[in-house]
Parts: C-alpha cells; structure tokens; sequence
C-alpha cells in the first residue's frame, strides 16, 4: 500500500464519509424540505434549498439555508478530522454539500452587501477547492 504525502507540507485533502440517502432522494424529486427535515445533518439538503430560494428571488432564506448548510458542513469535517484548513476535494461527490453551501452563503452575502462575509467564503472555497470554486461560479 503506497502512503501518498503532500510534499509542500500541507494536511492530507479531507474526505467527508458518504451518506447516500439524503442525495438519492433528492435526486430522485424528494422536495429539499423534506430531505432536510429528515436528515438535518445533510449540507446537500440545504444547499438545495438555499438554491432554490435564491432563484426564487428569497434571498434571505437563501442565507439561512446556506449558513444551516455551511455550519453542518463544518461539523462532518471537524468529524472527519479536518483542522480549520487544507483541501476539500470537489471531485469528492460526499463534500459538494458543504462546498454547494459555502458558495451559496458567499452568493448570499454578496446579494445583500456583506462585502466581508462574502469574501471570507469565497476565499475559502477557492482555498478549499478550486474545482468547486470554478465549477459553482
């Protein structure tokens, strides 16, 4: 078994543990509301739901499930061993909802003229993970 190091020094990328149920159902037309009841936890199920408000013009509610999403995010990486930093590979299907979150908080942010909360997350998620960053916009 080969042990791959980051050569620069940096943490290992963090991999979230996959919880499959939540992104079924949502792909299969399960409404974001009752994914994200059903499993609070998911960061996917409020990034969801922080989307569609946000293209419904809701932009507040677009905040709240963003940041709801965000902070459920952080929790899962802190449990996965994350140390506030390094990379959180997007290619990684079980991180896209936090990663989806943390750029629906920083679209939030913009849109209301947090100009320092939205540069905080943007940072971030371009530091997390530059495929996101260039995937999400």
């Amino acid at each position: 078994m080969a042990i791959h190091k980051d050569l620069l020094g940096g943490p290992p990328p963090t991999r979230l543990p996959d919880d499959p149920e939540p992104r079924e159902l949502l792909a299969n037309g399960t409404a974001p509301t009752d994914v994200a009841a059903k499993y609070p936890a998911s960061s996917l199920a409020w990034a969801q739901l922080a989307d569609e408000a946000f293209e419904n013009g809701r932009v507040i509610e677009s905040y709240a499930y963003a940041r709801t999403g965000y902070h459920r995010g952080l929790d899962a990486l802190r449990r996965a061993g994350w140390k506030g930093h390094g990379p959180v590979p997007w290619d990684h299907e079980p991180n896209r909802g936090f990663l989806r979150a943390l750029h629906a908080l920083a679209r939030a942010a913009q849109s209301i003229g947090e100009q320092e909360e939205y540069e905080r997350c943007s940072t971030f998620l371009r530091d997390s993970s530059p495929a996101a960053a260039e995937t999400l916009g």
